[in-house]
């Protein structure tokens, strides 16, 4: 192999362009077993972001289930999940366009089973006995109210109204059907709690007619969060607990809670979708569960009987979307040398076959940038998590006496968390010379519900903190350049970064994409699942307005003095186009480098390939024009205000 050449960090020529990062951007999740069929979803940007229902029978291909002009996409909560469900062959499925849900017969056409309505359905489960489908709705018919959310019965056949089964709190979850079809349970909750805060698990005795009897709390609370209740085969109640400041696996047994294995490790994860699985039933007293740990997830089987957890070992470090019947088990997993995979493992020997992998790129790994866990110390004495991805391309090195530039990653939700499962965009990054750092400030899950509450009345503060002080510690260790410190991040993290350009003096440029600029104006404009959600996170609204006008970058741009560039889906609900567009403005006027590339058709995260390959090739030609340096790649060309 020849020496690499000598070029500045960034200009690198890299085998990993924007069309490869979008070709592999396809979305696997909500995988389903029906019988020894297997059912996952693909979000496919090639196809306009359009989610299909995929079926692999056993021993064949893998193929499409519902047809093109179909979108199996659910709106409830907005962020949706649960949009599908199957029994015998039979898929029901919410679709995009109109929200209703359909039935689709094997080899058959979808049909509707709901009325044309401003209702939208998720997180079905069959009961075939009475032909009727236990699932959640969110109804949008009422004139300038807040959607009212319940759960509902529907008429598998659609000749029969939907019959409301619970309703009055602000919200429903996770309804789940006894083996012998006698109880139904489910979770809810009420304003100001977000499911990671507090949810209730309720029990009720259905009647022949599909109603409800009897229905009781049987744990959770105000301050305990429950997550996916599950039956096991012989009838008991199951869910995941944060009681103990774990996500810990617990049942109900004779009418109390059990705890099964006390451990400092996450079962559960933050309920930003329907249709979430860490665990499932191989046999009455077999658990097959996911756990994580310090960034990291692992397989392990669970003796209900014994209490007793045995590791499975995989190479996988993100696991999630658990399903098992008693000879496999199914799930998604992804390492840091492999993208997520829906992944079959055989019980009785121990191993993984892939039935399909998000990514079918073959890169080098010499080009492979591999993460490094990293512990660093933030403020009032405490520890924070990241992730760092070095600069690798085999082909070059950068100059002996500079450092790379460093790319700072702040995650969505924020009540969230990163991974350390192969990212090809990512890469993208790492292959040009940059180094990037994943990080896990104090707020996301996986490490606790202490940990998750840092961010309680905190957010704009914690979150920014922990990103300014991972920098400054890759700084001082020698691995970045300190002048050339970039932070990006989408959603709440567009917040963060926003937030650390204009509150600190650290980074000297930034991307946002979709990100919140005014608290106030999303406490007001934002929709039904998260209006409430900044309660916790600032404080009660408005009795806390100043607080929410303190941290709003867009009232202090008088302090952003960097260049920032802004990325914002045109038909956002979450965060809408105004909140970029007055940052935008206000930037333009002071004179600030700023760049604003709104897209047509878009919601809150993009989904279309060639919008997803215009903000890659954008953001990078952004970095390009501000620190000076060549492009290897020709990629299309971007007006920056104020250069």
């Amino acid at each position: 192999m020849s020496e690499p050449f000598v070029a500045t960090y960034g200009s690198w020529k890299s085998p990993i362009n924007a069309e490869m990062v979008i070709a592999e951007a396809v979305r696997l999740s909500s995988i389903t077993l029906d019988g020894e069929d297997v059912y996952w979803l693909e979000m496919r940007p090639q196809e306009g972001g359009r989610y299909t229902v995929v079926r692999l029978s056993p021993g064949g291909q893998a193929t499409d289930v519902t047809p093109a002009a179909f979108n199996a996409r659910t709106q409830v909560h907005e962020y949706g999940g649960g949009s599908y469900t199957v029994a015998g062959g039979t898929v029901y499925f919410s679709n995009w366009d109109d929200q209703r849900l359909y039935r689709q017969e094997s080899g058959g056409e979808p049909r509707a089973i709901t009325p044309e309505a401003k209702l939208r359905y998720a997180d079905g489960v069959i009961d075939e006995r009475r032909g009727r489908m236990f699932c959640i709705c969110e109804d949008h018919g009422g004139a300038g109210e807040e959607a009212a959310n319940s759960l509902v019965s529907v008429d598998l056949e659609g000749r029969q109204p939907r019959q409301v089964l619970a309703a009055g709190n602000d919200f429903y979850a996770s309804p789940r059907l006894s083996p012998d079809r006698t109880r139904l349970a489910w979770l809810t909750w009420n304003h100001p709690n977000m499911p990671w805060d507090g949810t209730e698990l309720w029990l009720g005795s259905l009647a022949d007619d599909g109603s409800l009897l009897d229905s009781r709390r049987v744990a959770g609370g105000e301050a305990e969060s429950v997550f996916q209740p599950e039956w096991s085969p012989d009838g008991t109640l199951f869910f995941a607990s944060d009681r103990t400041g774990w996500w810990n696996l617990c049942r109900l047994s004779d009418g109390h809670v059990e705890s099964l294995y006390a451990m400092e490790a996450e079962f559960g994860l933050p309920q930003w979708v329907f249709g979430m699985s860490t665990y499932a039933f191989a046999s009455d007293a077999s658990i097959i569960c996911a756990y994580g740990q310090k960034g990291n997830w692992h397989l392990a089987r669970l003796d209900t009987s014994t209490g007793h957890l045995e590791a499975i070992d995989t190479p996988y470090t993100m696991i999630t979307q658990i399903r098992a019947d008693s000879r496999r088990a199914l799930f998604l997993g992804g390492s840091p040398t492999e993208a997520v995979a829906v992944v079959e493992l055989e019980l009785a020997t121990g191993e993984c076959r892939v039935l399909r992998r998000q990514s079918q790129a073959d890169i080098d790994p010499t080009y492979i940038s591999l993460p490094v866990p990293v512990e660093f110390p933030t403020e009032k004495g405490l520890t924070a998590h990241a992730f760092f991805y070095a600069p690798r391309n085999r082909d070059y090195t950068g100059p002996r006496q500079e450092r790379p530039p460093l790319l700072v990653i702040s995650h969505g939700g924020p009540t969230g968390a990163t991974d350390s499962t192969f990212n090809l965009g990512y890469q993208y990054w790492t292959s040009r010379g940059f180094a990037v750092l994943d990080v896990n400030y104090g707020g996301s899950t996986g490490y606790g519900r202490a940990y998750r509450q840092r961010l309680n009345g905190q957010w704009g503060i914690v979150d920014v903190d922990d990103c300014v002080n991972a920098a400054r510690h890759l700084d001082e260790r020698g691995d970045v350049d300190g002048q050339r410190l970039i932070i990006r991040g989408g959603s709440a993290g567009g917040y963060t970064t926003l937030c650390a350009l204009t509150f600190r003096e650290l980074f000297a440029a930034g991307a946002s994409y979709y990100g919140v600029s005014d608290l106030e104006a999303l406490t007001k404009e934002t929709h039904k699942f998260e209006s409430r959600y900044l309660d916790r996170l600032v404080g009660p609204y408005p009795e806390r307005r100043k607080r929410y006008m303190e941290r709003s970058p867009i009232h202090f741009t008088d302090r952003l003095n960097c260049p920032v560039i802004f990325f914002q889906g045109l038909e956002d609900q979450v965060v809408p186009p105004s909140q970029a567009e007055k940052m935008v403005e206000a930037l333009r006027t002071k004179g600030v480098a700023v760049a604003y590339v709104p897209f047509e058709g878009e919601q809150h995260g993009f989904r279309r390939a060639e919008n997803l390959k215009r903000a890659l090739e954008a953001e990078l030609f952004f970095y390009s024009q501000i620190f000076s340096f060549e492009l290897a790649d020709s990629v299309g060309r971007l007006v920056i205000d104020n250069l």
